[in-house]
C-alpha cells in the first residue's frame, strides 16, 4: 500500500545529499510529490513529501548511511486528508529593517487573526538587515485595507518596514 511520507534531511551541506537520498528513494519506487530544499548558513535543510510503498522503518534504514555521516534524517507517515488551506486570493508580505526578536510572529499574528495562512516563508538575515518575505492565502472576504494597517501598525512598533500587496499568480 502506498503511503505519503514526510522526510526531513538537516546537517552541513556538501555536495551529493539531493542525489543520494533521492537515489535510495529512486530503488524503493519512491515518487517524490514536493519538496523544498535550502541552505542556512551552511546548512542543508530540506523537507520531501514521497508516496512510496516501503513503510517507514524501511525507508529510514536506506538512509541511515547520511545519518551516521552527520546529518539528522526523519521520516514520518502523513495521514490520508485532503490538503486544507485558504480559498481566496494570493498576497505578498515583504519585511525589512534592523534586526530584533518578535518580527515574524509580530508580522504573521494579523495575517493569522485575519484568517489567512501563510504558504511559503523565507528569512534572511545579513549585516545587520533582516528580510522576511512570505507568500500568504488571504479569505476573500477579509478586509485588506484593515490589515494592511495593522500590518503598518505592527511593523511600525518593531522599527520595520512591511508591505502586503497582491502577489502576481504567474510568478508564483
Amino acid at each position: 500500500m502506498t503511503a505519503t511520507l514526510a522526510i526531513t534531511v538537516l546537517g552541513l551541506d556538501r555536495p551529493g545529499i539531493i542525489a543520494e537520498v533521492t537515489g535510495q528513494l529512486a530503488e524503493l519506487g519512491g515518487n517524490l510529490q514536493d519538496s523544498s530544499m535550502t541552505l542556512l548558513r551552511g546548512h542543508f535543510a530540506w523537507t520531501l513529501l514521497v508516496a512510496v510503498d516501503a513503510g517507514p522503518a524501511d525507508v529510514q534504514a536506506r538512509l541511515a548511511r547520511l545519518t551516521d555521516e552527520g546529518l539528522v534524517v526523519s521520516v514520518l507517515v502523513l495521514p490520508e486528508q485532503s490538503p486544507g488551506g485558504v480559498d481566496g486570493t494570493e498576497w505578498l508580505l515583504s519585511v525589512h529593517g534592523g534586526d530584533r526578536p518578535g518580527i515574524v510572529s509580530g508580522l504573521t499574528a494579523p495575517i493569522a487573526e485575519a484568517g489567512g495562512n501563510i504558504t511559503d516563508l523565507t528569512t534572511r538575515l545579513g549585516a545587520g538587515l533582516y528580510i522576511l518575505v512570505a507568500e500568504v492565502s488571504l479569505p476573500g472576504d477579509v478586509d485588506v485595507t484593515a490589515l494592511t494597517s495593522r500590518i503598518a501598525e505592527v511593523s511600525a512598533q518593531l522599527g520595520v518596514r512591511a508591505t502586503l500587496h497582491p502577489a502576481e499568480t504567474d510568478v508564483l
